[in-house]
C-alpha cells in the first residue's frame, strides 16, 4: 500500500454552515427512504397470523402497538440518533465507524482495554450492518411490489421478477453517485411522504379515537399489561425503526441539519400519521390487516399507490447501500479492510462516495435474498436482528465516547444510558426469539464479514511489521549506498520507487541494489498522501527530500492530493524542478517499480491455520495499484517478496 491518509483540518461537508433546500431535498431522496417506507408492512408484520408469535387483533392491542411503534420511534429515532448519537462524528462522517475512530483515539491515551472491547464490539455492529444492507433492499422492494396482489390477485407470478429488474437497475445506477441519485429520488420521497401522510388523516377521520394512543401510557399498559404478547411483538415493532443506523452513516453525505430537519419536518410526521390512520383502519375492518398500508387507499388509487410505493423502496434501499459504501470506506481507512477502489463524486462533499466491490456484492446478495425469501413476511423475522444489535452496540459506543471524550457528568450519562440500552436490550431479545424463523441469516453475515474485518486487522499488522523489518530504515540504507565498495554501477536514466512513506525503503529499491547491484542515475522514492479536501493547489502538491545528500541522484518525493484527484504519477513527475531533483528526470523513460508482497501461510502461531488462508484470501481484493497510479504498463517492473503470515 503506497498511498497515506493524513489528518487534517475538517473535510468541507454538508452538516456545516447554513443548510440549502436541495441539500435537504437531496438527503430526502437518500437518507429516508429505508425508515420512510417502514409503514408498508410493520403494522402488517405485527399481526401477522402466520408469525409464529402472532399478537391477537383487539382493540386494546391494536391501540398498545400503535403507541408502542409511535414511542419506539421517537425513543431511538428522535431522541437516542437524531438529538444525540449524530452529535459524534469523524471529520463528519457519521456512522459506526466514526465511533470506532473515535475509541481507537481514545485508546491511545486512556482506557485502552476498555476502549479495545468496546471497538471489537462496533466492529460487530458495523459487520451487522452489512447485513441489513443486504436484508433492507430485498425487503423493501418486494413489499411494495407485493401491493400488486391487492390490486390484481393475479398478478402475484410477476412479483418476483419485476422485484429482480428494480433491483438491478438500482444498483446500475449506483456510480452516477449520490448526489445525483438524490436530485432524481428527492422530490419522489416529498411526494411520497405527503401521499402518506393524506392517507393517513383519511384514516385517521374514520376513528379519530386512535391519536389518544399518541399518549405513552397506552405503550405503557400493553407492555405491562400483555408483556406476553409485547415482548414478542417488538420483534414487528423494531421495523418502524429501520435506518435509523443509515440516517447516521449516511451523515457524511448530507450533513446532520440537513438530517434532522428532514426528519422533524416531513419524515416523521408523515409516518406518524401513516401509522395510526393504519390503527383507525383495523380498528374499523379487522380483515384489513392483511395490508392496512394499501387498504388505507381507495380504489382506484391502489395501484398508483403501489407505483409510488415500489419507487420509495427503491429509495429506500439508496439509504443503506450509501451507508454501506460509507462504512465500507472508512473501514478501508481505519485497516479493517483491503483497499478497495473507491470513487469520490462530489467535489464539496468528502462523504458522497462510490464503491464498485461492495456496489455488485450487495446486488447479488440482494438477489440470493430475493430468490431465497420469495416475500418479505418471510424476510420480516430476519430483518430486526442486524437492525436491533447495530442500535445496541451504537448506543454502547456512544455514550462511552460522552463519558470519555467529551467529559460528561457520570450521573448524566447513566441517566440516558440505563433506560436507552434496557429498550434496546428488550429489542434484540424479543428478536431473539425469531432465531429459527430467519433470525439467524443477519447472524451469519455478520459474523462473517466480522471475521473477515478482524482478521484483516491482525493479518495487515503482521504483515506490517514483518515488511517494516524486512525493508529497513531508508536513511541508514542510503548511508550504505554510499560507503559500499565497490560502489553500485549507476546506468543512465530515472527509476521510481512507489513507497508508502520516507521512513522505511522500498522492497523493489533495496532487491535492485542487493540482487542486481545497480541503480538508475536518477532515483525518485515516491509516496502519495491523500488529503480532507477536494482539490490540492498545485503549489502545495509536492515536496522534495534530498535524504540528507544533494549528488547522490537519490531524492523522496511526496505527492499531496485531494480525494476527488486520482494521481497520475507520470503527469506529476512532470512538475518537478531539476534543481530540487538533482538533474532533470526523463519522465518519458522513466523505469516504476512497484513492491509485491506475496503472503504464504507460515508456522509461527500469529493467527489460527482458518484466519491465515482467510486473510490471503482477502488480500486478492485489493484494487491494481499500477491502474490507480497511471503507471505505463510497459514501463512499469512488479518485484515480489514473500512474507509468511
Amino acid at each position: 500500500m503506497v498511498s497515506e491518509t493524513r489528518t487534517g483540518p475538517p473535510a468541507p461537508t454538508a452538516g456545516r454552515g447554513p443548510v440549502r433546500a436541495a441539500v435537504i431535498v437531496g438527503a430526502l431522496g437518500v437518507v429516508f427512504g429505508d425508515i420512510g417506507t417502514s409503514p408498508i408492512y410493520t403494522i402488517q408484520t405485527v399481526f401477522d397470523p402466520q408469525d409464529p408469535h402472532p399478537v391477537p387483533i383487539g382493540t386494546a392491542n391494536v391501540y398498545g402497538v400503535v403507541s408502542l411503534i409511535f414511542w419506539s420511534v421517537m425513543t431511538i429515532v428522535t431522541f437516542t440518533y437524531i438529538s444525540l448519537v449524530m452529535r459524534a462524528d469523524n471529520d463528519g462522517e457519521g456512522g459506526i465507524m466514526a465511533l470506532i475512530t473515535l475509541l481507537r483515539r481514545l485508546g491511545a491515551t486512556r482506557g485502552r482495554r476498555t476502549a479495545g472491547f468496546l471497538a471489537g464490539a462496533g466492529i460487530f455492529g458495523a459487520a451487522l450492518f452489512f447485513g441489513d444492507g443486504m436484508i433492507t433492499p430485498a425487503i423493501s422492494v418486494l413489499s411494495a411490489v407485493e401491493g400488486l396482489r391487492i390490486v390484481e390477485p393475479d398478478l402475484r407470478d410477476l412479483i418476483i421478477p419485476i422485484t429482480v429488474v428494480i433491483i438491478v437497475a438500482l444498483f446500475s445506477v449506483q456510480r452516477r453517485g449520490t448526489a445525483t441519485v438524490g436530485r432524481l429520488f428527492g422530490p419522489v420521497m416529498i411526494v411520497w411522504f405527503l401521499t402518506i401522510g393524506a392517507l393517513g388523516i383519511a384514516g385517521i377521520a374514520r376513528h379519530p379515537q386512535i391519536l389518544k394512543a399518541l399518549s405513552p401510557t397506552y405503550a405503557l399498559s400493553f407492555a405491562t399489561g400483555h408483556f406476553h404478547i409485547a415482548f414478542f411483538a417488538l420483534a414487528a415493532v423494531v421495523l418502524a425503526v429501520t435506518g435509523a443506523e443509515a440516517l447516521y452513516a449516511d451523515m457524511g453525505h448530507f450533513g446532520r441539519k440537513a438530517i434532522t430537519r428532514g426528519w422533524l419536518g416531513l419524515v416523521l410526521p408523515a409516518c406518524t400519521l401513516s401509522y395510526f390512520g393504519q390503527g383507525a383502519l383495523v380498528l374499523g375492518d379487522e380483515a384489513a390487516v392483511d395490508s392496512p398500508f394499501f387498504l388505507l387507499a381507495p380504489g382506484w388509487a391502489r395501484l398508483p399507490l403501489v407505483l409510488l410505493a415500489t419507487a420509495a423502496t427503491v429509495i429506500a434501499s439508496q439509504a443503506v447501500i450509501t451507508g454501506a459504501f460509507s462504512v465500507a470506506a472508512q473501514a478501508v481507512r481505519l485497516g479493517y479492510l483491503p483497499r478497495l477502489r473507491v470513487a469520490h463524486t462530489s467535489e464539496s462533499t468528502i462523504g458522497q462516495i462510490y464503491v464498485p466491490w461492495i456496489n455488485w456484492l450487495l446486488m447479488v446478495s440482494v438477489l440470493t435474498l430475493v430468490f431465497a425469501f420469495r416475500s418479505s413476511a418471510a424476510l420480516a423475522y430476519a430483518f430486526g436482528m442486524a437492525v436491533t444489535a447495530t442500535i445496541t452496540i451504537t448506543t454502547l459506543l456512544f455514550f462511552y465516547v460522552a463519558r470519555t471524550k467529551w467529559r460528561t457528568p457520570l450521573w448524566l450519562v447513566l441517566l440516558g444510558a440505563i433506560p436507552l440500552l434496557t429498550v434496546d436490550a428488550l429489542f434484540v431479545a424479543a428478536n431473539l426469539t425469531k432465531l429459527v424463523h430467519g433470525a439467524w441469516l443477519p447472524l451469519l453475515i455478520g459474523l462473517t464479514a466480522f471475521a473477515v474485518m478482524i482478521t484483516w486487522a491482525r493479518g495487515r499488522v503482521i504483515v506490517t511489521a514483518a515488511r517494516r523489518q524486512a525493508e529497513g530504515p531508508l536513511p541508514q540504507f542510503v548511508e550504505q549506498l554510499r560507503s559500499r565498495r565497490p560502489p553500485l554501477i549507476r546506468i543512465p536514466g530515472t527509476a521510481v520507487f512507489l513507497n508508502r512513506g520516507s521512513s522505511t525503503t522500498p522492497l523493489a529499491m533495496r532487491a535492485t541494489a542487493e540482487h542486481n547491484r545497480v541503480l538508475h542515475e536518477h532515483v525518485v522514492i515516491l509516496s502519495l498522501d491523500t488529503v480532507p479536501v477536494p482539490r490540492v493547489p498545485d503549489a502545495d502538491r509536492l515536496r522534495v527530500d534530498p535524504l540528507g545528500y544533494t549528488d547522490d541522484g537519490i531524492v523522496h518525493v511526496t505527492v499531496h492530493h485531494g480525494y476527488m484527484e486520482t494521481p497520475k504519477v507520470p503527469q506529476l513527475l512532470g512538475r518537478l524542478d531539476p534543481a530540487q531533483t538533482e538533474g532533470p528526470i526523463e519522465v518519458e523513460g522513466a523505469s516504476y517499480f512497484l513492491s509485491k508482497i506475496e503472503l504464504k501461510p507460515g508456522p509461527a502461531p500469529t493467527m489460527a491455520p482458518w484466519r491465515k488462508r482467510l486473510f490471503i484470501a482477502t488480500s486478492y481484493l485489493t484494487s491494481d495499484a499500477a491502474d490507480y497510479f497511471g503507471l505505463p504498463r510497459d514501463r512499469t517492473v512488479i518485484m515480489g517478496s514473500q512474507v509468511e503470515v
